[in-house]
């Protein structure tokens, strides 16, 4: 994608230098972090330098490169995978990138593992570039459906939540390639986006991206999308995921859950974008068996904004003292999907839906989707 004219993506290599965008200073600032070490690309997952399932896979990829740089032996390789994984429990998409990265290069001789883990890393950084690309030109037919359901409008409301834009993936995006391959093939697309407290990814990259795609945006409070849907503003819902279970259920940012219920009662279709990676096929039960993340309750008591004389500063919301709760993820059951669209088709949110998509590299072909989906 495009910022200020020139091309990026979101994580690049230099030799064996790793960069990427540092999400925290967006959208005041555009700025790069380099990572030179295992240490450097924990820290820049587990700090949300780098967020989004797909894109904090492929740094947990490079992760284990850099990692190793000073030891590429078994033991190290097995230490780097474990800290990796440990940064951030519930996305999916980090435990299955690094995993397949590690046992790829177990069968390869030490002294040759660390190039091998830099190509592997690369592979899988282009990979998710073509595979959100796919995933986008499904989306996009999905809203250009509804629109045409709807009688082509003067414009077509959809709301977001969170970002799944291509700041959290290498590039495109899955729920905002969605948008961005609907608004370029001509859907007069505009999008409600929400805030996504507490740390505002809504506010902060999705507002930043879609401007700069040129999209007709607005920011809402997270509160307010029931209230949309209940006036007609609201013509499709279209989200990432984190985690999918084998049956269904989709684990997003928190706040996810109440949009799919409020969308379910205004008969919208709420649509869940998202690569096949995502999906936990030892998982079923994403109450009982998706772990919940809980970040630093400051996430919650303080926010970080930028000043008139445009200093970035963070201040304090509430009173001294004050205990908060931070889950930053909720599961969605699969009942209340209306489709996953993914790189290989879309396809109900059920256990034979999903199981459809298990064949590699496939393309699945559209099966009737729940009542509520564009026709």
């Amino acid at each position: 994608m495009l910022v200020h004219a020139q091309p990026y993506r979101s994580i690049w290599r230099d030799g064996a230098v790793v960069h990427v965008i540092d999400q925290t200073v967006l959208p005041h600032r555009f700025a790069s972090r380099a990572l030179h070490t295992l240490a450097d690309a924990t820290a820049a997952i587990r700090q949300m330098v780098v967020r989004g399932a797909p894109l904090i896979g492929v740094t947990g990829a490079y992760g284990i490169a850099l990692a190793l740089r000073d030891d590429a032996g078994d033991d190290a390789l097995a230490a780097a995978a474990k800290a990796l994984i440990a940064t951030r429990p519930t996305a999916i998409n980090l435990r299955w990138a690094v995993e397949q990265t590690a046992q790829q290069l177990r069968a390869i001789p030490a002294p040759a593992r660390q190039h091998a883990a830099f190509e592997l890393a690369d592979a899988l950084a282009q990979s998710d570039v073509d595979t959100n690309a796919a995933i986008g030109r499904h989306g996009a037919t999905l809203l250009r459906e509804r629109w045409a359901a709807l009688g082509r409008p003067a414009r077509l409301n959809v709301l977001t939540h969170c970002n799944a834009g291509w700041l959290g993936c290498v590039d495109w995006g899955t729920a905002l390639a969605a948008i961005y391959q609907a608004h370029d093939g001509g859907v007069p697309i505009h999008v409600w986006i929400d805030e996504t407290r507490p740390r505002n990814q809504g506010a902060s990259l999705t507002t930043w991206e879609l401007a700069a795609h040129g999209v007709p945006a607005t920011l809402i409070t997270d509160n307010a999308g029931g209230l949309l849907m209940q006036q007609g503003q609201v013509d499709a819902c279209i989200v990432g995921a984190d985690r999918v279970t084998a049956r269904g259920d989709v684990c997003n940012k928190v706040g996810t859950y109440l949009k799919a219920l409020a969308a379910h009662a205004h008969d919208i279709p709420f649509y869940v974008a998202l690569p096949v990676s995502t999906i936990d096929w030892q998982a079923w039960d994403g109450m009982r068996e998706i772990e919940i993340e809980n970040r630093d309750p400051a996430e919650v008591t303080h926010i970080s904004g930028r000043t008139e004389t445009g200093e970035l500063v963070r201040v304090q919301l509430v009173p001294d003292g004050t205990v908060a709760h931070n889950p930053a993820f909720d599961v969605t059951p699969a009942q209340w999907v209306t489709a996953l669209v993914t790189e290989r088709g879309v396809v109900p949110a059920t256990e034979s839906g999903l199981r459809s998509l298990r064949g590699e590299g496939a393309h699945v072909a559209r099966t009737a989707l729940p009542a509520g989906a564009a026709t």
